[in-house]
């Protein structure tokens, strides 16, 4: 999939640790799991919101755009 999430840089950046942003956030361990090892196949923007204003950050610094040429060049 050519969307990089980088959920687990941002949380490094302003260290914090699954549990605290899972607090923040209201979601579960699990679901912030997911998105977090790039495994999530939507998210909601509700779901974007409360994670940017958690980290203090924009959605950019979340997700990553990268084609499919890009990826495999870079193998």
């Amino acid at each position: 999939m050519p969307i990089i999430v980088n959920l687990d840089v941002m949380m490094a950046k302003r260290k914090i640790s699954l549990n605290e942003l899972s607090e923040r956030v209201d979601l579960t361990l699990s679901n912030l799991s997911i998105l977090k090892t790039g495994k999530a196949r939507a998210i909601r923007f509700s779901t974007l919101d409360a994670i940017c204003k958690a980290l203090d950050c924009q959605p950019g610094d979340i997700l990553e755009y990268v084609s499919d040429e890009k990826r495999t060049t870079n193998r």
